[in-house]
Order: structure tokens, then C-alpha cells, then sequence
């Protein structure tokens, strides 16, 4: 699996060793992870984990979280796209939207960008029937995301502990989401 997106702002692109600092400077922000368990890493082995972890993905599933970078800086700026998720949700496994910035670049679009290329990806690429996403009840920014990409929600789950909304979009609801887009992206 090699992908490379690229749009007016952002590259996103497979993991690659390189990207371990960038790692490190998210997930060791404790506001990043405010709705992740609140249990940030403290180590750049730590770091490089994460990244071999997404990088099995890639190799076990054919699909994985791709690293976004700035396009005129280079700058890394988080990971969005998709996965094959079998953990989160005990009653089934899905592809699963995810994203997550670091907080120098919360609130300038990049995650709904890059969620709307994910999902092109999905659809358009990979031929997915269906996506999911879960977002913790709480997190705000991320529950209104997902919606103005054109999830629905479907019902709500606890996840450590936690309750957290489950989003679907379909295939069909995706084209005809494109058919009558007019919020600014290009789908």
C-alpha cells in the first residue's frame, strides 16, 4: 500500500521513520489527549512504536493512517485516514475514519480536509461500501467534523470507559453528498 494525497494545503502520504518527532510532538501533548484516555507518551521509543504499529497496518490490512504534512513548509502536522478497525467496537469490525492534529493546527479545516480526501480514498479508490467513525461524546470539534463530512449518526458505545458516538456514511450517501456539494471542498 503506497498513497499520496495531495491538495491545495496538505500532503498526506504513508508513515515513514522520519515522521517520529512529529509523532512525539503530538501524542505527547496532554490537551491532544484529552479525549484519547489522557495518557500521552513520554518517550520518542514511544513515538517509533506508534509508527511501526501503522506501519503493520499498512502490511496486515492493505490500509492504514497516513502522516499530513504542510505542503509549503513540510511541517508534520498529524495523521488522518483510514483504518481497518477491530478493536474499538467489541460487536464488529469496520473501516474507520480517524484524525488527529496537532494543536498548533486545530480550528484552520485541516481535519475536515483531510477527512474529505480520506473519504474520497475510501470510496472512490478502495471501492469501501462503508465507513465508520467514533468520536468521544465530549469532544465537540470532532462530533460536528464528522457530520459536516456526512456522517450519520448511528448509535453511541463505551470505549475505556467512555462513551463515545459511532458514525456511519454509505457509499451512496457519499455520491450523493458530492452530487449536491456546496460547502466550500471539493468532494
Amino acid at each position: 500500500m503506497k498513497v499520496y494525497i495531495e491538495t491545495d494545503r496538505l500532503i498526506m502520504r504513508n508513515f515513514e521513520d522520519s515522521d517520529v518527532e512529529g509523532i512525539f510532538q503530538l501524542d505527547s501533548d496532554p490537551e491532544v489527549h484529552i479525549y484519547l484516555g489522557k495518557n500521552p507518551i513520554k518517550t520518542i521509543d514511544q513515538a517509533k512504536e506508534i509508527i511501526d504499529g501503522i506501519k503493520n497496518h499498512y502490511e496486515k490490512n492493505g490500509i492504514g493512517r497516513l502522516a499530513i504534512l504542510d505542503k509549503e513548509t513540510n511541517d508534520f502536522i498529524g495523521w488522518s485516514g483510514l483504518k481497518y478497525e477491530q478493536e474499538v467496537r467489541e460487536d464488529f469490525d469496520y473501516y474507520d475514519l480517524g484524525y488527529r492534529l496537532r494543536k498548533k493546527y486545530w480550528g484552520k479545516g485541516i481535519a475536515t480536509e483531510a477527512s474529505i480526501e480520506s473519504l474520497k480514498y475510501g470510496f472512490d479508490e478502495l471501492n469501501l461500501q462503508k465507513i465508520g467513525a467514533g468520536a468521544d461524546i465530549d469532544n465537540l470539534a470532532s462530533n460536528r467534523i464528522l457530520q459536516k463530512v456526512g456522517f450519520k449518526l448511528i448509535d453511541k458505545f463505551d470505549f475505556e470507559d467512555d462513551p463515545h458516538n459511532f458514525y456511519e456514511i454509505t457509499k451512496s450517501e457519499w455520491i450523493e453528498k458530492k452530487r449536491t456539494a456546496n460547502n466550500g471542498y471539493s468532494l
